[in-house]
């Protein structure tokens, strides 16, 4: 068996971590080709250490330089690229066969095009690469000839219980129902919102995640994000994407179909599952997840979002009816929201103020290229930090 080539974008965070420790249980099958990180310059020599791989990048000059400092006084072969496109290169390289996107944020919709481009097996756990770029990324896709698989749990849930065939999505599939925990605030009193610490946001029931993400799920604009992402993954109309509250996360999503039969996707709460599942479909392989143990659950519970505790979550069908660019400009608002917050600077229930007070601000026009949706992400962030700034004053 040839090893696959694999490069981890973002492989500091928890997606890529998780990557790294499937891939480090099934050595004769992939081959780490390259790492990337924005700050963590000690554990990405730690994995540089590890893996071994050719080409290392940071998202600063300053920590590559650092980097590659500490990979010489460790007699470590990696070479640090401080290419301004570098994320680019390593996605792209005609050596690379498979790249996990795991980078969080409008930052990685650049070397996602470039693998899109480049026509790699391309495992997507940024969201935002399709919430940003949309139709636009799809028809990349296509053009490119690669190979698009999710991995996110709830759309790599859904992918699972589709049929193979794509051609025969739009005659047997009625919906699909994206399940989501809920966060830490789903029986909170919704006037108490105000009052909320980042460190309570950050605190998820069920997994260990980013800040930036960890504060999406607290809100659900996580799922309305994946909302938009299983519209364009799933060719589907906005109609047909459901989302309910299922705070065990054993099922990760269902897909309902037009015999009103529903196939759903089952296991324990673990990413590796996902990230094993995109790297080697259609094989099967370990995960160094634990199996789901039937006579352990209690009960499976089910519940409607509350649109005044998560009104997030309903942007995204909003959104998505709107003109073509409009997600990308929700996706910027909640970006430079969730900064704001996380800095000290807003208050949670400011987090949906600023993301809706930016849609009314800004007009997109459909972006046809990557410079036109960099464009509308800047516009948006702009006008995203005013009403942040007001709302702060």
């Amino acid at each position: 068996m040839m090893k696959q080539r694999l490069t981890v974008l973002g492989s500091t965070g928890s997606i890529g971590t998780s990557t790294l420790d499937v891939v480090a249980r099934h050595p004769e099958r992939f081959e780490v080709f390259a790492l990337s990180a924005a700050t963590q310059v000690d554990l990405l020599l730690q994995q540089c250490a590890q893996f071994r791989p050719r080409y290392a990048v940071m998202a600063s000059a300053s920590h590559a330089a650092k980097l590659a400092e500490k990979l010489q006084a460790n007699s470590l072969p990696t070479q640090v690229i401080k290419a301004q496109d570098a994320l680019e290169i390593i996605a792209s390289h005609d050596e690379v066969d498979a790249v996990m996107a795991a980078i969080v944020g409008a930052a990685g919709l650049a070397p996602c095009l470039a693998a899109a481009r480049a026509g790699k097996r391309l495992l997507l756990a940024n969201k935002e690469a399709l919430v940003v770029g949309g139709g636009l990324f799809m028809q990349t896709v296509r053009d490119g000839g690669a190979t698009l698989l999710p991995i996110d749990s709830e759309h790599s849930a859904i992918f699972q219980c589709l049929p193979e065939d794509p051609a025969t999505w739009s005659d047997r599939v009625d919906s699909i129902l994206l399940t989501a925990s809920g966060g830490p605030f789903r029986q909170r009193d919704p006037a108490t919102l105000a009052q909320i610490t980042p460190d309570q946001a950050c605190a998820h029931p069920n997994f260990s995640m980013g800040r930036k993400i960890s504060v999406d799920s607290a809100t659900m604009m996580n799922k309305a994000l994946e909302v938009i992402e299983a519209r364009w993954l799933f060719d589907l109309h906005p109609d047909q994407i459901k989302v309910v509250i299922h705070p065990q996360q054993i099922i990760h999503s269902m897909v309902q179909f037009k015999d009103a039969s529903i196939l759903a996707q089952l296991g324990t709460p673990d990413m590796r599952v996902p990230i094993a599942c995109g790297l080697s479909w259609p094989e099967r392989i370990t995960s160094g997840a634990s199996k789901l143990d039937f006579s352990t659950l209690s009960a499976l519970a089910f519940e409607d979002a509350d649109a005044i505790r998560f009104p997030g979550l309903h942007l995204s069908w909003q959104a998505l009816k709107a003109a073509e660019g409009t997600t990308a400009v929700l996706n910027a608002a909640n970006e430079v929201a969730v900064g704001a917050f996380l800095s000290g600077r807003l208050r949670f229930d400011h987090i949906h103020a600023v993301n809706l007070a930016t849609l009314d601000a800004v007009s997109p026009s459909k972006p046809d290229s990557l410079a036109a949706l960099l464009d509308l992400d800047t516009q948006a962030r702009h006008a995203a930090e005013h009403v942040a700034g007001r709302l702060a004053a």
